[in-house]
């Protein structure tokens, strides 16, 4: 749920309330070139690396980290967590997560990735915003060949298309 689009904060910054499900398994270690992002726990334990330190935050926590710094996240617990998510500067981090999004929705792509085609679609779209996020592990390398075959098997994201299913 957007809470404070681009828009409406001039690109300062860019917040969402993010729900992960029991379980979540997070996304690849990544690092955001310019941008910081903030992590508060409204509700449940989320779990957080940053620079190669897991800590758990409970409700009411919160851990910002700075741009070029390698982080992920996971909900190992057994129930549902719910936090604010902020990047500042806002960049292009709504397009992104209303993609990312529409690809976890449909089932497309899932964390960790479940089959080649989701781990493609995934690579496509970091490649796509490579001032916004850069994968850690896997390596870059590997997530640009990765969308590289997508793109040759014509794999579309889904502000490319109108959601062909290919």
């Amino acid at each position: 749920e957007v809470t404070q689009s681009t828009a409406d904060t001039g690109g300062e910054y860019f917040e969402a309330v993010n729900v992960l499900a029991p379980e979540f398994a997070g996304p690849p270690l990544h690092v955001h070139p310019t941008a910081e992002e903030i992590y508060q726990v409204v509700t449940g334990a989320l779990d957080v690396c940053v620079d190669g330190q897991w800590r758990k935050l409970q409700a009411d926590e919160s851990v910002t980290v700075p741009p070029g710094t390698a982080h992920t996240l996971k909900n190992d617990s057994g129930a549902e967590v719910r936090l604010i998510n902020v990047h500042r500067p806002a960049q292009k981090f709504e397009q992104f997560f209303r993609e990312l999004h529409s690809l976890s929705a449909t089932g497309r792509v899932t964390f960790p990735p479940k089959g080649l085609r989701s781990a493609i679609l995934l690579s496509m779209l970091f490649a796509k915003y490579p001032q916004e996020v850069v994968s850690v592990k896997p390596p870059r390398w590997l997530m640009t060949i990765l969308a590289g075959f997508g793109r040759i098997l014509s794999f579309k994201l889904p502000a490319d298309e109108s959601f062909s299913q290919r």
